[in-house]
């Protein structure tokens, strides 16, 4: 779609903020109006909006891809999301660790540990902390308490926060975000340590290195849109 506004803007009406182009209201892909429920988030959005060039690109509209994820797809069924999000807590990318060699060992544990022992004090529960890729059950308890977690989000906090625990493999890492115990970059690094130990051990592939580079700025994205929403 080429662009068809010249200015966008953040306006508020009862329950929230809209966004305008020229005036008139942006809808969702389902055709429902785009409410925003902070000014900061509806700033924004606003902002992608007028950085559009000539044509439309999603992939440089990522709030607004929240956004509209978080109303069209999330909020019609929020529990159903939230528990298919929640049940990444029994397989944890965190739980999971490299057999060797000894500097990968050494690199999971440094980067990872600090995430878990964190969990554990925050919700009390444990992990069950394996090598090698066989599944490991996580305590009943464990995974009872972090679903509740993820349950009690709304569909905006979920938007952002599925996007990280899908693109990092890790509830827990997505929580810490959540819950600004640690920089979103930061988490990301670990989030991230075993696709940057292997483009370091075989070679700088672009391919690969692009596709990494994609998932940091989708990761960081929806750290921002949880970020807005806290404001």
């Amino acid at each position: 779609m080429k662009r068809f506004w010249e200015l966008a803007e953040a306006i508020a009406i009862d329950g929230g903020f809209a966004i305008a182009l020229d005036g008139r209201r942006v809808k969702t892909p389902a055709k429902v109006d785009l409410i925003l429920p902070t000014e900061q988030l509806a700033q924004a959005v606003a902002e992608e909006w007028n950085g559009v060039g000539d044509k439309i690109d999603p992939r440089k509209m990522p709030l607004t891809g929240l956004a509209n994820a978080a109303i069209d797809r999330i909020a019609p069924d929020k529990e159903q999301f939230a528990s298919g999000i929640a049940r990444y807590g029994e397989g944890d990318l965190t739980c999971y660790r490299a057999e060797g060699p000894d500097a990968l060992v050494q690199w999971q544990q440094e980067s990872w540990d600090v995430l878990l022992e964190w969990a554990r004090r925050r919700y009390d529960v444990d992990f069950a902390i394996c090598t090698g890729v066989m599944h490991v059950e996580q305590p009943a308890d464990t995974v009872r308490k972090l679903s509740h977690e993820v349950m009690a989000l709304d569909a905006f906090y979920l938007a952002g926060f599925s996007q990280m625990v899908t693109i990092g493999g890790s509830l827990v890492a997505a929580l810490a975000v959540h819950e600004e115990m640690m920089p979103a970059e930061a988490v990301w690094e670990a989030v991230s340590l075993d696709d940057r130990w292997q483009l370091e051990q075989w070679g700088d592939d672009a391919e690969a290195r692009a596709a990494l580079d994609a998932r940091r700025r989708d990761f960081l994205a929806a750290a921002r849109f949880l970020e807005l929403l806290r404001r």
